[in-house]
């Protein structure tokens, strides 16, 4: 569980990080279907990366849980809070 709001902002970081690097084997592999498909490493590879970006997306979302019933405030209010946090850091407009 995160205790702080700062925590679940580097666990929601993290996981936006892992995301980005599917996104980034995606392009790099193209289609796996595709003119014989991906090489046993490839596909080794992308799958870790999948896997970790959706074990770091489920936690966040336990600890999105977790922290609004702690702190009695709506599950959304918290995910909106978060997603301006992570993408403006400086508290600019979203």
């Amino acid at each position: 569980m995160a205790h702080t709001f700062e925590e679940l902002v580097e666990k929601q970081r993290a996981a936006d990080q892992a995301h980005n690097r599917v996104e980034e084997l995606r392009e790099t592999y193209g289609p796996p279907t595709l003119e014989g498909g991906w090489t046993q490493r490839q596909t080794d590879t992308y799958e870790t990366a999948w896997r970790a970006w959706r074990d770091l997306a489920r936690d966040v979302q336990a600890s999105v849980t977790e922290y609004a019933k702690a702190e009695d405030v709506s599950r959304s209010d918290i995910e909106a809070d978060l997603k301006k946090a992570v993408r403006h850091p400086d508290g600019g407009a979203a």
